[in-house]
């Protein structure tokens, strides 16, 4: 059977499945990545706009017909999949306008004399290997700051996205990029591992697991390739005793539930301040109360199913060993029954350390309250884990919460405002989330030959 198919999570059925790339198949995908990457890497930076800016035209073009592909692979609410091709198509059309001035020339100063400059250049082929959550969003990542580098791309794709992999690829066809500038492959892992270690691939960036980062980065590590890793998190959503607590409630409900609660930077563990502990719960669960669960392919659906019956059941495995050992459950707290893959908006408290749930990372609806005392034990808790993605802080006193923000051990903070994302604004954090920066001016850094040439005359 294929590893590559289509499996709705919403029914649960087997829409279509894809052969996976023959070892032939991946020799020929290195061999025109490659070739591409020679005459890529020399084409005017306009040539290379030009074509980030078409991409971004076809992703708003084929918008209800890109969403519906991805609502029915992993159950993205169609809704929020129509917001996902909005960003991927800003994310093209940010790097097509900034791109030159990201990739111009830097004068250094010469205490020698003579003239020193850093030229910017492609490093070569890359090969990108990226998760289901979010599957176009986090290829425009990857491939449009590297594309606009003059890298070539190979993308590996989950196993349950071949269909926007697919789409993909032809929307980079149709768009006139150069024959084997961005390549698809249905790979299996050992084909990738062998992948990593060809001397024709010069880096690798992985959105996934910590799992699958720790292996590529291994075999990166062993070949002498540069990674790029954004893996997993926890991220502390703080709530003082000063925050406007609606608001928090507000923010923290759609902080959390947002994509099946299917996100790397969600706000998965709520740290909320005894004083305004109570009123903070009730507005909260009331909100989780409203959302509307159910067939993601309706415009009003706000949380659809979790992407497989195995993440369905993981999930309901740690929330399991919660409850049995004494976690207290103010909102659902199990699998909702029928076809698919949907679990309850669930709510926890009285997580202690025992509990799996408080050291490892729920992906799915699953949001945790813990009461603290004051804002040392609050960033304290915050720290304590071992992943460092991001961090969100409602307060109404700024001095205090960019104070706090100095303390946060995690590559982002929000303050009064959940986790996001934007074209023009570095994603990436520090700890076991992973190493290096997408997006921004930042993300166009991390594979670049940063050339010296001096000079005089």
């Amino acid at each position: 059977m294929s590893v590559y198919a289509v499996t709705n999570p919403t029914t649960g059925i087997v829409e279509a499945s894809y052969p996976t790339a023959t070892d032939a198949n991946i020799q020929t995908a290195l061999d025109r990545t490659h070739a591409a990457f020679g005459t890529w890497n020399t084409s005017e930076i306009s040539k290379r706009a030009t074509l980030l800016n078409r991409v971004a035209d076809l992703y708003e073009e084929r918008r209800g017909e890109l969403a519906a592909i991805i609502t029915r692979e992993m159950g993205k609410p169609i809704f929020q999949a129509g917001k996902e091709i909005d960003i991927t198509a800003s994310i093209y059309r940010y790097y097509a306008a900034n791109g030159a001035k990201f990739l111009a020339d830097e004068e250094l100063e010469v205490a020698a004399g003579g003239t020193a400059v850093i030229r910017k250049e492609g490093v070569g082929v890359l090969l990108g290997i990226m998760p289901w959550n979010f599957p176009y969003y986090q290829v425009a990542r990857f491939a449009a700051p590297n594309l606009m580098n003059g890298n070539t791309i190979m993308l590996k794709h989950a196993p349950q996205c071949p269909e926007s992999a697919l789409a993909m690829e032809q929307l980079f066809i149709d768009a006139g990029a150069p024959n084997g500038a961005y390549v698809n492959v249905f790979a299996t892992n050992e084909q990738i591992a062998g992948v990593i270690a060809d001397p024709r691939i010069q880096g690798v960036s992985l959105t996934g697991s910590e799992r699958a980062g720790s292996a590529v980065a291994e075999i990166a590590g062993r070949n002498l390739k540069k990674v790029v890793l954004e893996l997993g998190g926890s991220d502390p959503f703080l709530v003082l005793e000063d925050a406007n607590v609606k608001r928090a409630a507000k923010q923290a409900m759609f902080g959390r539930f947002g994509n099946t609660g299917q996100a790397c930077n969600a706000a998965k563990r709520i740290i909320v301040d005894e004083s305004v502990y109570d009123e903070f719960v009730e507005n909260f669960t009331g909100a989780v109360a409203g959302i509307k669960v159910g067939d993601p392919a309706h415009p009003d659906t706000f949380m659809g199913p979790l992407s497989s019956v195995a993440a369905r059941e993981g999930l309901a495995a740690q929330v399991a060993d919660a409850i049995d050992k004494g976690a207290t459950v103010l909102a659902g707290g199990s699998a909702l029954e029928g076809d698919g893959s949907f679990f309850a908006p669930t709510v926890l408290a009285d997580v202690t350390e025992d509990m799996r749930a408080y050291a490892e990372e729920l992906f799915g609806p699953v949001a945790v309250l813990y009461k603290v005392s004051g804002d040392a034990q609050a960033v304290e808790l915050a720290n304590s884990s071992a992943y460092g993605l991001g961090a969100s802080i409602q307060t109404e006193d700024m001095d205090r919460a960019h104070a706090i923000a100095r303390q946060l051990e995690v590559g982002m903070v929000s303050i009064n405002q959940t986790s996001g994302s934007a074209a023009e604004l570095p994603f990436g954090g520090v700890k076991r989330s992973g190493v290096g920066r997408e997006l921004g001016k930042y993300g166009m850094e991390e594979f670049v030959n940063r050339k010296l040439v001096t000079f005089r005359g």
